[in-house]
């Protein structure tokens, strides 16, 4: 599989254009690619004023998404801000060349930011089907809890998408490896760079790691479209040979 990791500057709130931005990397692909993953919340930043941004799912972003998929014939992925029900989220969407969405609500929440104040979290883990691989699908600060992310699915492919600040890149760094390296799957973080509204400074470190924790795509602190291309059958393979996942714990996860 053929995957575009955008590392970006956000401009702070205006969805127009932000999307005009990504609109414009993405036309610069000129490759067939399988599917293009944007940063958290790709169309405003990492805000806590979701009333200045917030979409519905007939909105403009996912008119957009949706076009655009078609267009380039891949899937995209990303997180942006969508209100629902009288309540905001803080929603990955994986969109496919078909139309199909699929979505997911962070449900860990950034309580330092005050993300659980403003934003509802979500409780369902999804894993998407796209093109025989199986990918899951978190958000930022849903990559420092291991129970969530534990690969009981068997999945494929493991997809953070942040803004996460410079001050812990070192902790990024190490987390998507050990993601990477417990669950025997290719890791993949996208992350912003740049500096937001609060005065906070983003450096990137988008990466991709494989099934034993080597880098496929070290991490650059430039702006960018880095290309990784993915081989289930090595990682098939290399799992069938050690057999580590088949000693996992056994869990369930209670919803809150």
């Amino acid at each position: 599989m053929q995957v575009i990791l955008i590392q970006a500057p956000l401009i702070w709130e205006n969805p127009k254009a932000n999307r005009n931005y990504f609109e414009t990397k993405i036309n610069e692909i000129n490759s067939a690619v399988d599917l293009i993953v944007l940063p958290e919340m790709f169309t405003s930043g990492f805000t806590m004023n979701p009333e200045n941004v917030a979409e519905t799912m007939q909105g403009e972003t996912i008119t957009w998404l949706t076009a655009l998929t078609k267009t380039k014939n891949c899937a995209i992925t990303g997180s942006l801000v969508v209100q629902e029900s009288g309540n905001f989220y803080n929603r990955l969407v994986f969109v496919f060349p078909s139309g199909e969405i699929q979505f997911y609500n962070k449900r860990h929440l950034f309580t330092l930011a005050g993300e659980d104040k403003v934003y509802t979290s979500g409780n369902q883990k999804i894993v998407v089907d796209y093109l025989g691989w199986k990918i899951c699908p978190l958000i930022c600060y849903d990559l420092r809890f291991p129970a969530f992310s534990r690969n009981i699915e068997n999945y494929d492919v493991l997809i953070y998408v942040a803004s996460w600040p410079k001050t812990r890149t070192n902790a990024w760094d190490a987390l998507l490896k050990a993601r990477a390296i417990e669950n025997m799957s290719y890791t993949i973080g996208v992350n912003r760079i740049g500096a937001d509204a609060n005065g906070y400074e983003y450096i990137g470190h988008s990466q991709a790691v494989d099934f034993l924790g080597n880098y496929i795509q070290v991490p650059l602190e430039t702006e960018g479209l880095f290309l990784v291309e993915l081989e289930k059958e090595k990682m098939l393979e290399t799992r069938q040979k050690l057999g580590f996942l088949n000693d996992r714990d056994s869990f369930e996860i209670e919803n809150r």
